[in-house]
């Protein structure tokens, strides 16, 4: 057994940002997580997809219909996660974080600049979706006219966050 002193830790800021979940229909989703559970949407994409937070965060819930509309539920044994997601406290832990994805030989399925959030996508070993990411601070967060959030994706420059942080 390895020791364990010499495993890689996360900074102790570091939790789980938000859940992005794959469902066969916005509308009754959304009926249930905002009016049942009580999340607020801070976005919604048409018919495809909506956003959703408690206390103004850009979003703890994701709800979408990409790949699951008119779909049924996962059979039992079967997994039915989208994605998880691990907010990090800073662009450095960030850098870091992709250090390790690289020295492991993961490959990464995505990396975007979403104008709230820099975050990678890879998958577990399970084939569950990961995102990493790290937010913005929120007052640079880009806002419509209303003051409603207008997140975007772009691509992240990832040599340019690669060099924030030495190779571990």
């Amino acid at each position: 057994m390895e020791n364990a002193s010499r495993l890689p830790v996360l900074p102790p800021a570091t939790r789980i940002g938000h859940v992005h979940l794959k469902v066969s229909d916005i509308e009754q989703s959304l009926a249930f997580w905002r009016d049942v559970v009580g999340f607020e949407i801070t976005q919604r994409f048409g018919r495809e997809a909506v956003f959703l937070s408690a206390d103004g965060y850009h979003h703890h819930l994701g709800l979408n219909t990409w790949e699951s509309r008119g779909g049924t539920s996962p059979a039992a044994g079967t997994t039915g996660l989208y994605h998880v997601a691990v907010l990090l406290p800073s662009r450095e832990a960030l850098s870091a974080a992709l250090h390790r994805i690289l020295k492991a030989g993961i490959s990464l399925e995505g990396a975007a600049d979403h104008g709230v959030s820099q975050a990678l996508y890879l998958r577990d070993p399970d084939g569950n979706g990961v995102e990493i990411y790290w937010d913005y601070p929120p007052e640079r967060w880009p806002r419509t006219p209303h003051g409603g959030l207008n997140m975007d994706t772009r691509p992240l420059d990832l040599d340019d966050l690669l060099a924030l942080t030495p190779a571990a």
